[in-house]
């Protein structure tokens, strides 16, 4: 046991550990000197990032192994290990942590005013959470981090969120326990089993490591069970209608910095578990609930879209824009394994994923940008706030036509392949979800014209041309944001050769290779539609 020098040093732990490091000079150096926590803050992000893009840099996208592997005995008696490791897609949703997490220490540089040590410490704990959540390759570890990212939300919202802060953070914390309560009897539940079958290599019988569960076979009934608990919590997560109704309040009442990473990362951590768990554990139960998942996320899509265009917050509508565009990544995962072959539904579903945290998070940025110099979120008490924010309304634009779907930005290379895989599951299902796409355009355009452009004659509603525009802080945080946005959107091959093997190991476990026989036309077909990227 140890850690796998593929790098020479454990390069997963301290891109997870650097930012607690960060968060304890603060804590005990950091009183009455915010410059000082600040700078910490900006460094010990920025080296978690720097290191993230190292690890990518040295990945192999043809070992299907975990890769970076860090494994030491943590419970002997129980043989729980601390044991990190990553694939394709963790690494990817890694590097995608570290960039929002250095993000939102640049925006926040003057954004909160009260309790600033704290508030600086608190984002680089929810930063070791969202980064071990990713990394674990042990079951308890994994639970243990999941659980642990609650805590430094919960006070984000709680105590530097909004009016109805309390009821936003309580709220998040109760619907996330509900289903982490849920998931951690089945794991009790999947652990015994395997226990009792004698069925693993552990001490004792007793094993926790993810790979090795993902390989054993459990019965049906259990498979049913057990799948559900773990469903609802991801489902809970990510959020899938009708679990969703946290988010636009948790996202409203949340600072600046809790709304991004709450959309960039947290919520991505349900679609993960499901790829990781979920498919794997339980691929019998999985193919089983296709047609509910499928249905749900097709209404989230739809039914997100529609709820956004009404919204009078600017805020709330950028919030139910999330449950629409994440009803693409699980109609895209679950679409893939009803066909063998179906690859590219789940690849898309990914990079979805990877695109809704870049793009919805440099939405929230910008939304943030705007209350600073307007003190209000209501799109009602804006009009031609183009006027004395030019540079404010052309990265407005980009990011507006980004979460639309343009072709040549990541939004739009996503979404295709997702709604491809969808539509080769059912071609109802797969026209209803387009939709999804027109109705974003009507209310991300519209909000968009009625915030920077329109003129509504309306005597209490005038350009704040006393307002400053962007400075270098706000450029430099949603400059890396667009550079990602327009390199997936021109060459996603970059990111999709990490997706490829551990898309198939995953479809492999869950299909079998006997159902992928049947499917080499659909196959070919998908193969030749990958090509038009």
């Amino acid at each position: 046991m140890g850690w796998h020098q593929q790098i020479g040093f454990p390069i997963l732990s301290v891109i997870t550990y650097v930012p607690l490091l960060g968060a304890l000079l603060i804590w005990i150096f950091g009183k009455g000197r915010p410059r000082f926590y600040k700078v910490v803050s900006l460094v010990a992000t920025f080296a978690a990032l720097v290191l993230s893009v190292v690890l990518l840099f040295k990945f192999d996208s043809a070992n299907p192994a975990m890769q970076f592997a860090e494994d030491f005995m943590w419970v002997s008696r129980f043989n729980i290990h601390y044991g990190f490791g990553v694939d394709g897609i963790a690494a990817l949703l890694l590097l995608l942590t570290t960039l929002l997490g250095c993000i939102v220490i640049i925006a926040s540089w003057n954004y909160v005013k009260d309790r600033e040590r704290g508030f600086f410490t608190t984002l680089l704990l929810l930063q070791t959470g969202m980064t071990g959540v990713f990394c674990a390759t042990d079951l308890f570890l994994f639970y243990v981090f999941w659980e642990f990212m609650l805590v430094p939300m919960y006070f984000i919202i709680g105590v530097w969120g909004g009016p109805r802060k309390i009821y936003a953070a309580i709220k998040f914390v109760l619907f996330t326990l509900v289903g982490s309560l849920l998931m951690l009897v089945a794991i009790i539940v999947v652990v015994y089993y395997t226990y009792k079958q004698g069925t693993t290599t552990g001490a004792g019988g007793i094993t926790f490591n993810i790979q090795e569960l993902s390989r054993q076979t459990f019965p049906y009934g259990l498979q049913f069970w057990a799948f559900l608990a773990f469903f609802a919590a991801f489902a809970i997560k990510v959020p899938m209608f009708p679990v969703h109704t946290w988010l636009p309040d948790a996202h409203v009442e949340a600072p600046m910095a809790g709304s991004v990473l709450l959309a960039g990362v947290l919520l991505k951590m349900g679609a993960y578990g499901m790829l990781r768990f979920c498919l794997p554990f339980f691929p019998d139960a999985a193919v089983a609930y296709i047609p509910y998942v499928a249905v749900l996320s097709v209404i989230a899509i739809v039914y997100g879209a529609l709820v956004s265009m009404m919204q009078k917050d600017l805020k709330k509508l950028v919030a139910y824009s999330s449950v629409s565009h994440m009803g693409f990544v699980t109609a895209g995962i679950f679409a893939a394994i009803a066909l063998a072959g179906n690859a590219q539904g789940m690849e898309g579903a990914i990079l979805v994923m990877f695109s809704h945290g870049i793009l919805t998070g440099a939405l929230f940025l910008l939304v943030g940008f705007l209350y600073e110099r307007t003190h209000t979120r209501q799109i009602s008490e804006m009009s031609q706030l183009a006027k004395p924010l030019p540079i404010l309304a052309g990265f407005f634009l980009f990011f507006v036509l980004g979460s639309l779907g343009l072709p040549g930005l990541s939004g739009f290379v996503g979404e295709f392949l997702s709604l491809l895989g969808l539509f080769h599951y059912s071609h109802w299902l797969g026209a209803i979800a387009a939709t999804g796409m027109i109705l974003a355009a009507c209310y991300l355009l519209w909000m968009y014209q009625r915030v920077l452009f329109n003129d509504r004659g309306d005597d209490e509603v005038k350009p704040a041309i006393s307002v400053r525009d962007f400075g270098p802080r706000e450029i430099a945080s949603l400059v890396p944001l667009i550079v990602f946005a327009v390199w997936v959107g021109v060459y996603p091959q970059t990111f999709l050769n990490l997706l490829h093997v551990p898309v198939q190991t995953i479809l492999d476990r869950v299909l079998g290779p006997s159902q992928q026989a049947h499917a080499h036309g659909l196959a070919d077909l998908l193969h030749a539609a990958r090509g038009l990227f």
